[in-house]
């Protein structure tokens, strides 16, 4: 399966209180923190969740 790497841009701060567990759960914990997941429908969900706060690295 491919890898997909997500880094968080926007702080969670001020966020409602869905949205910083999604980041949560994804692994994420500080600006500029890149983590690397499995590409499968579910992280992909997440990521469109809060999509207005990471970014996909290619």
């Amino acid at each position: 399966m491919t890898m997909i790497k997500i880094k968080l841009v926007r702080s969670p701060i001020g966020r409602p209180e869905p949205h910083k567990r999604t980041i949560e759960a994804l692994g994420l914990r500080k600006i500029g923190q890149i983590v690397e997941k499995k590409d499968t429908p579910q992280i992909r969900g997440m990521i469109k969740k809060v999509e207005h706060m990471v970014e996909i690295v290619e």
